[in-house]
């Protein structure tokens, strides 16, 4: 009795000490000193009241007064953290959430019931009140009578409601002097109403937490089935002491746990996990508690809604809820429906950890659960995190045919997200579905086509270039292979040609055959299969259109052209005539078999009906046009007028025109190229017909400002008369395309007719934007921009319209530029009579 007398006073002492510390700590504080000053004034006031319980006798030996003394020091450490904290978040608030904790710890006192005399409680009472209703936020302290003089917020007014009614409950106890015996209690808890349920429940847990029942009465009286039975219909504050007196009991006595551990209780506790937080924390901390019963967590996951509930508080905000819900689930997950079940509520790491170490059934039911459940992206990079793929891959790779179909379906299945994707190229499963794909069991042989999709989305990923036999091994598998299986081998094929860095694979593709393997597959029935056929060789023929073209044969050509005309896929066509535009433009005989093919009226009426149905940002559209527009290049040869002459009839330059407007940057620059090829050969035609004319008396407006002819579009190729030369200055605006179309209006300003032509692409606005080429185009654009500006600058008229704005572009380049353009920089200085001031540049 001694030592616990002792430990009691010695309780108080340092409790008193922590108080005198924080007032002299709150008196010399700068920051907030007012409010710390009357925080300080409610700190001494507990001093008075721990001397007078210090010497009661009753207070010593009663261990909810411990309780009480203990939770006001670890308040007061707070306190005394909180005040030398240097720059504390929202102070003022912190400090009125501090006395409003020590009320609280206070009120502890009162619910103790200690036989101390009236004046004592008056003074608890009193101050619990007052800190109860502190509310510095208004620059002042109340207390229960004035309370309503003070402009509270809303928050403000709740609680200080709430902290009332605790308040009127604690006094409401002491002057009623309820003291409830034993049999008073049993009696109340089994028919009282609410009222009188709340004393109950308050004397009880005084009771078990004093030890004064023992186990016996609690068997005997029932108690934990009246707990649990009160539970399911209670109010909240009485659910909460219910939840907190069947801890204690579950701790105390294995037999209490076995009265809760029916099916009935059990699901009484589940509900409390959707209530408000300390009702939630007590329930999983009272569930968790009982989880060490077998009949407990076989019965815990039968409720319905119970793990989805607890999955959920995995992420709640309170720690103390969280936690003891990662430790329910855990233990629950030892019966493998509980697993599955959280992996359907988002909780997947006992399930990973049965693909990991359990038995081979249960492996085989976790994965093809896995491969049944509707994964959301998030699901399944959290297995993907968790580790879900490697023992996946181990049980495709070594298990039986059974496990090796549930682990490819999940793999299928995890593999879509590319996150997953290099887990599964790290976990080495590529070499796995080649020799799967590569096999001839025949119990294998349903195992091909899930083996065969994984690898076409593994194939998406450039990590698989680590590996450069695996394009040739998929080229070898095409013609041993199911429709299905080529589709994805095709599609694994197309991602990996696609890869920046795959030029080395794709040359050895071709050097294993790849052209011979493909062609056969122009003729497929299956459009699938075809389109994917035709996108690879329009990819492996980019690199080498000679090649290609030793390998493509007339009818191969004529096959391309039917499909043009015919298929009713944007890609497929795109792909054919990208093959086309691929060919080497010196072939004479393929140019001559697509020309009696009928290709180029093809073309242009396919360009044509696009153009009228879409505004041309289908990726599939720009690719057909970007193709369109390389195969018009070969049409347009300068060194086939003939060639030109039937483009031209056929309305090729128009089309070519609008694509500068509407296509892509590698549309336009093509459109460009093939329209300078045609206007390459505009001057000499234009002579021609001048010679021809020379007898009549021509008008002026009839007559070309560049050519001085009557120019056409479709008889001299004029892109003056075409209106392209607006869309090629706009288009200088492309980085992708301002080389081509440079190379376009260039030939406007050639020997013979350079004066009309500067004079025209001054009037069309064409100088600032051949400067703004200068200030941001690459090194040869810059060049060609020179050159032009140069022969432009010759007339004394323009130097003096445009001069001032190309100077200093001119100064910077002569600055920073390397040697090829120095010598076009310095001409061009002298001709603006600035090269002797700016000498020192060169």
């Amino acid at each position: 009795m001694y030592e616990r007398d002792r430990s009691f006073g010695e309780l108080v002492s340092k409790l008193q000490a922590s108080i005198r510390d924080v007032a002299s700590l709150a008196k010399g504080s700068e920051a907030e000193s007012e409010v710390l000053l009357e925080f300080g004034a409610l700190a001494e006031k507990f001093v008075p009241i721990l001397d007078d319980l210090s010497g009661n006798d009753g207070a010593k030996g009663s261990s909810p007064m411990r309780k009480a003394v203990e939770s006001l020091d670890m308040e007061f450490g707070r306190a005394k953290a909180l005040i030398r904290s240097p720059n504390p978040r929202e102070p003022v608030k912190q400090i009125e959430e501090l006395a409003h904790d020590l009320g609280r710890s206070l009120g502890l006192v009162l619910f103790a019931r200690l036989d101390i005399s009236t004046e004592i409680k008056q003074k608890i009472s009193a101050l619990h009140r007052e800190l109860m209703n502190t509310n510095f936020a208004t620059g002042r302290i109340t207390s229960s009578s004035t309370s309503s003089e003070v402009g509270f917020d809303s928050e403000s007014e709740v609680e200080v409601e709430e902290e009332k009614d605790i308040i009127e409950e604690i006094e409401e106890i002491e002057e009623e002097g309820i003291n409830l015996d034993i049999n008073d209690v049993a009696l109340q808890l089994k028919y009282g109403d609410d009222d009188k349920l709340k004393f109950a429940l308050l004397g009880l847990q005084d009771m078990v937490n004093g030890e004064v029942v023992n186990q016996d009465w609690i068997s005997d009286e029932s108690i934990v089935p009246i707990l649990t039975n009160r539970l399911s219909v209670g109010k909240q504050n009485s659910r909460l002491t219910v939840l907190r007196i069947l801890r204690a009991l579950a701790s105390r006595d294995a037999e209490n746990k076995e009265k809760m551990a029916d099916v009935s209780s059990l699901s009484v506790l589940v509900k409390s996990l959707s209530r408000d937080v300390e009702e939630r924390r007590e329930a999983v901390g009272l569930l968790l508690s009982l989880s060490d019963l077998n009949t407990v967590r076989r019965r815990i996951g039968r409720i319905q809604g119970c793990i989805v509930m607890l999955v959920a508080m995995l992420n709640s905000e309170d720690p103390v809820a969280s936690s003891d819900a990662r430790k329910l689930l855990n233990a629950l997950s030892s019966n493998t429906q509980n697993a599955l079940h959280m992996a359907e509520a988002g909780y997947f790491k006992p399930l990973v950890q049965y693909l990991k170490e359990g038995s081979d059934m249960s492996k085989i039911l976790m994965a093809s659960a896995l491969s049944r459940m509707e994964l959301t992206n998030q699901s399944k990079a959290s297995l993907g995190e968790d580790g879900a793929i490697n023992p996946l891959v181990k049980m495709f790779s070594t298990g039986k045919l059974e496990a090796k179909l549930s682990a490819l379906s999940a793999l299928h299945d995890l593999s879509s997200l590319t996150e997953n994707i290099q887990r599964l190229v790290s976990s080495g499963i590529v070499s796995y579905l080649l020799q799967l794909l590569f096999s001839v069991t025949s119990v294998l042989m349903t195992l091909r086509e899930p083996a065969s999709a994984i690898l076409a989305r593994i194939a998406q990923s450039e990590s698989v270039l680590v590996n450069p036999d695996v394009a040739q091994q998929m080229l070898s598998l095409l013609n041993l292979s199911s429709s299905t299986i080529q589709c994805h081998l095709l599609q694994a094929l197309n991602s990996i040609a696609a890869h920046p860095n795959a030029s080395k694979i794709k040359r050895k593709m071709r050097e294993k055959g790849a052209f011979q393997l493909l062609l056969p597959f122009l003729t497929e029935s299956n459009t699938k299969i075809r389109t994917d056929a035709l996108k690879l060789l329009h990819t492996l023929s980019k690199d080498s259109p000679e090649e290609l073209g030793e390998q493509l044969g007339e009818s191969h050509l004529c096959t391309l052209v039917s499909i043009t005309a015919t298929s009713i896929s944007m890609i497929e066509k795109a792909a054919a005539v990208g093959i086309l535009s691929n060919l080497p433009i010196a072939d004479k005989k393929a140019t001559e078999t697509m020309k009696r093919a009928n290709l180029l009226p093809i073309l242009l009426s396919t360009k044509s009906s696009s153009s009228a149905t879409s505004t041309s940002t289908d990726q599939a559209e720009l690719w057909l046009e970007e193709s369109i527009a390389g195969v018009l290049i070969r049409f347009t040869s300068p060194s086939d007028k003939k060639l030109q002459h039937f483009s031209a009839e056929h309305g090729a330059i128009l089309s070519l025109v609008k694509l500068l407007s509407s296509g892509s940057p590698l549309a336009r620059a093509r459109a460009a190229t093939a329209l300078a090829q045609l206007s390459q050969s505009s001057f000499s035609l234009a002579k021609y017909r001048r010679s021809r004319w020379l007898c009549v008396s021509p008008s002026s407006d009839a007559l070309c400002q560049v050519h001085e002819s009557f120019c056409g579009v479709k008889c001299t190729f004029c892109i003056v008369k075409a209106g392209a030369v607006a869309p090629l200055i706009r288009a200088l605006e492309c980085k992708e395309a301002d080389e081509a179309v440079l190379d376009a209006l260039a030939t406007l300003v050639q020997d013979e007719n350079c004066e009309n032509g500067s004079n025209y692409l001054a009037k069309m606005s064409g100088v600032p934007a051949l400067i703004k080429v200068l200030e941001s185009g690459i090194v040869k654009a810059q060049e060609k921009a020179l050159t032009i500006l140069e022969k432009i600058f010759r007339s004394d008229e323009h130097r003096l319209k445009y001069g001032a704005s190309a100077q200093m572009v001119l100064i910077d380049l002569a600055q920073s530029t390397n040697s090829r353009l120095k010598s076009t920089v310095a001409r061009m200085l002298a001709q603006l009579e600035l090269l002797q001031i700016q000498s020192s540049y060169f």
